[in-house]
């Protein structure tokens, strides 16, 4: 008899989470520069870094892949993504890759100045319910010192009927598969943070999402703008 009523529990908690985005796995590929800046020293080089994630979100090494520079006058790029300041101004620094029906890119606008800066060392997002239960919020991620911080802010609230309800880093929002498990959510309402530590670094993913674990569904995800 308790066997059967933790079955028929599990259908009806398994029918209230399943939202509206749990049947595709798949997302559109994506080329990242990862360590953007906003302005480069006239006569210095910054050596651009980035990631290649594929249609289900998973990082891969990518074989053809072109950096490009909209003014090499003022900056200049070579094939491997090492920037150089020129002259003072401003030019739009842009990788991209034909990919089987997709062509993917991303780019930085970089001035050349006095000075080096690097781009903003922090993150944004609104937390979002893909199920029936209470699940909401904002969050920050922020580089403090050599830590990455998860900020989940003061308007956050969870329901406290989701079981094992655990929080990742994903680049697909629908799955958890080579996703981070930051931990397992013990607050439902209101200000607390993660640290990351400094392995994880500010634009190596770009959703958090909330799995219950037991029933390996989600409920939510929060995408880090």
């Amino acid at each position: 008899m308790k066997t059967y009523h933790y079955l028929f529990l599990s259908i009806i908690f398994l029918n209230a989470c399943i939202g509206d985005d749990l049947i595709f796995d798949e997302v559109d590929p994506e080329i990242r520069i990862v360590n953007p800046i906003v302005s480069i020293e006239k006569g210095a080089s910054h050596q651009f870094e980035y990631r290649y994630f594929n249609n289900v979100g998973v990082a891969e090494e990518l074989n053809n892949f072109t950096w490009t520079s909209s003014d090499p006058e003022i900056v200049n790029i070579s094939e491997t993504g090492l920037a150089t300041g020129i002259e003072e101004g401003t030019a739009l620094i842009t990788i991209s890759s034909d990919q089987p029906g997709v062509f993917i890119e991303d780019s930085n606008e970089v001035t050349v100045s006095d000075e080096t800066i690097e781009a903003t060392s922090e993150r944004s997002g609104e937390i979002r319910s893909t199920s029936s239960y209470l699940l909401e919020g904002s969050f920050v991620m922020k580089e403090v010192v050599e830590d990455l911080i998860l900020d989940i802010r003061d308007d956050y609230k969870a329901s406290t009927a989701l079981p094992g309800l655990y929080i990742y880093l994903s680049n697909n929002p629908n799955s958890i598969a080579e996703a981070f498990e930051i931990g397992e959510v013990e607050v439902f309402e209101g200000a607390h943070d993660y640290n990351l530590g400094d392995m994880i670094k500010l634009n190596d993913y770009s959703h958090i999402v909330y799995y219950c674990k037991p029933f390996n569904v989600k409920v939510g995800d929060g995408e880090i703008n």
